[in-house]
């Protein structure tokens, strides 16, 4: 029953990544002067939502800097990670020293309900108020939402550079776009529940585009690779709501890829860490959030195209300039919980399947 009543709770994550776990340990610790903050021969285990290859380089270095840390790093997706620490018992490693994901209404969720253990990061000045709840959950990264379309396929005249250009696109040229329109399903991923419900907050005319796609005869999925391959094949035309970090990863190889930083607004969302009460290696794990929002950490990660929360480096090295009034990004904190409630859920999942089935 408690494992049921966790999956019932995992209502609104993120479900970009694949459903296996990887675990990648490092090599025997060098020889050498052992880490000050850290115990000789220490441990560090990490679960998280990101994909290895996205931070294996961060690691290295991480790695590098701490030799004396044997850390292993295991990719699960968010169900796995709220189940983890729920059902684990104080003794159990299993929900590792640091937790980072990418669903960040269960990892509120997860602070909110006394999983986390507060600490007070050296790097706490340099991370905007929004970034930090409780001085427990912390934004890592700060990665805009946008727009994406076939750049072989779609006119120059046809990109939508907002909303509103997007509902008048397909109310305008509906037979062109029928079947061609793609985003995340809300009622099957995480990522579309999160940014549909984030929109319809800032303007009401969300609506009206949601009308526009199911007029449109919109195609929904629950993964961005699913999404990003059709927009590549030219199965579909447009996608709304695309994580930025992997459709700008993508965009560097696939001269297909065309991106849009929406000049409306810009949603920002964030990958959030926090340490849980029964992490087995803490100062270790505080070791690692210290770095992993420091200068030199969020580099490696912009590197990725994954937009910094840092100040004075933040996401500039991603959303183009002329885009950076345009930002909104979502804050850690008891907001991220509305959606968790199941009538609240409902209700919205309700008016969404209303509005697309309205002509």
């Amino acid at each position: 029953m408690k494992a049921a009543s966790a999956l019932v709770l995992c209502v609104g994550i993120l479900l970009a990544g694949p459903t296996g776990a990887q675990q990648v340990p490092n090599a025997a610790p060098a020889k050498g002067q052992p880490a000050a903050a850290a115990d000789t021969r220490d441990q560090l285990l990490i679960v998280s939502t990101t994909e290895v290859s996205e931070v294996s380089d961060l690691l290295a270095d991480f790695r590098k800097l701490y030799p004396r840390i044997e850390t292993v790093y295991t990719k699960v997706n968010s169900y796995e990670i709220y189940n983890r620490i729920v059902d684990s018992p104080p003794s159990n490693e299993g929900a590792g020293d640091l937790v980072w994901s990418s669903a960040m209404d269960l990892q509120v969720k997860l602070v909110n309900d006394g999983y986390a253990q507060p600490y007070v990061s050296k790097e706490i000045t340099h991370v905007p108020e929004w970034a930090v709840w409780k001085n427990e959950a912390y934004a890592i990264t700060a990665e805009p939402i946008v727009i994406v379309y076939n750049k072989t396929l779609v006119a120059a005249s046809d990109v939508p550079r907002t909303r509103a250009e997007l509902t008048s696109l397909l109310s305008k040229k509906p037979d062109g776009y029928r079947g061609k329109i793609a985003s995340y399903d809300p009622e099957q991923s995480g990522a579309g529940f999160l940014f549909i419900t984030r929109d319809t907050r800032i303007t009401k005319t969300t609506w009206e585009m949601v009308r526009a796609f199911g007029g449109a005869g919109i195609k929904l999925y629950s993964t961005t690779g699913t999404v990003l391959d059709r927009i590549s094949s030219g199965e579909h035309l447009i996608a709304y709501n695309v994580i930025g970090s992997y459709a700008i990863e993508r965009a560097k190889e696939d001269a297909s890829i065309g991106v849009v930083f929406p000049a409306d607004y810009i949603t920002l969302i964030s990958r959030i860490a926090f340490i849980p009460v029964t992490a087995q290696h803490p100062e270790s794990a505080k070791l690692f959030l210290d770095y992993l929002l420091s200068e030199r950490g969020q580099k490696f990660l912009l590197a990725r195209s994954i937009g910094s929360v840092r100040l004075g480096i933040g996401a500039g090295g991603v959303i183009p300039a002329d885009r950076n009034d345009a930002v909104k990004p979502i804050h850690i904190g008891p907001e991220l919980l509305t959606y968790l409630d199941q009538s609240k859920r409902t209700s919205f999942l309700k008016e969404w399947r209303r509005a697309l089935q309205e002509r």
